[in-house]
């Protein structure tokens, strides 16, 4: 290697390391094959890394309300995939902190290995991992409550089952980056005939790219409404630009215990409204007249 190839090296490699947080381990992120041996990073590896350190952001303010005077956070990851999130959360938090505990909730037995594995060398020891589905969690033998719930980009009704767990756990914090939403899109699409006859609204999903849309909206609107009115205080803000990611919405709930009664009207009367209260009631914490 030259001297200016060598030169070039260190200047790329000094240009990756200043864009990482203070404390974080570059071993880590080689393990999860962010960094490569040398300390790189292409542009795929900077957006996953960029939109994980912005929801960290948002979760360290409410990491540190919840680790005064003493107590030891604990956290529940659902669809933790690969659990980037997890493994960056204990490293810039949980460890410095030296208490609390980090379990992340994954279907896939072998992302679950690779990540018992992973937390195992790297001595990550108040790091747990369970295979099963997020939907199985809440019958798991685990604690009574959790202080927060995180659910990045898990698919599909992963996200409502992630709330489910919330609320069975009496979560004070959640915070979900929902992904991939089909069911209220497939309400739509089966009434879709009905609605056009009786409502002009029903142009707002007459299109498939519409549809997916418009049920990904709604979805996302019912969620928040279920949060409320379970006592709840709901944030809505994006996660990163647009750029980064198509999935992108962030939802921030805090527990105040102070149940809105309205929000459990509107989420009925949505559903009524387009046709879904009989299939998806229940999904929402509605159950049918």
């Amino acid at each position: 290697m030259n001297k200016r190839h060598h030169s070039s090296m260190e200047d790329a490699r000094a240009a990756v390391l200043a864009e990482l947080r203070p404390g974080q381990s570059v071993a880590l992120l080689q393990e999860l094959h962010i960094l490569t041996r040398d300390a790189l990073m292409n542009q795929d590896s900077r957006r996953k890394l960029k939109q994980v350190y912005h929801l960290y952001q948002f979760i360290e303010p409410l990491l540190q309300e919840l680790a005064q005077d003493g107590h030891a956070p604990l956290l529940a990851d659902h669809g933790a995939g690969k659990s980037y999130l997890g493994f960056i959360l204990y490293d810039l938090f949980f460890k410095p902190l030296g208490r609390g505990e980090v379990v992340g909730i994954e279907w896939r037995a072998d992302l679950v290995r690779r990540s018992r594995e992973l937390a195992a060398r790297l001595g990550f020891e108040r790091m747990r991992f369970l295979d099963m589905a997020v939907a199985d969690a809440v019958q798991a033998d685990l604690p009574e409550r959790f202080d927060i719930v995180t659910a990045l980009h898990a698919c599909d009704t992963a996200t409502d089952d992630a709330i489910d767990f919330g609320l069975a756990k009496e979560a004070r914090f959640m915070v979900l980056v929902p992904c991939c939403q089909a069911e209220v899109a497939a309400g739509l699409r089966r009434n879709k005939a009905l609605n056009l006859s009786r409502t002009p609204l029903a142009e707002l999903w007459r299109h498939p790219i519409h549809t997916r849309e418009m049920g990904s909206q709604i979805t996302n609107v019912l969620r928040c409404l279920r949060l409320e009115a379970s006592g709840y205080q709901v944030t809505v803000t994006e996660l990163v630009g647009w750029e980064h990611s198509l999935k992108n919405e962030l939802i921030v709930a805090r527990y105040t215990g102070q149940k809105r009664r309205s929000a459990g009207e509107r989420l009925r009367a949505i559903l009524d409204e387009f046709g879904l209260t009989s299939a998806l009631g229940p999904r929402f914490g509605v159950e049918p007249a």
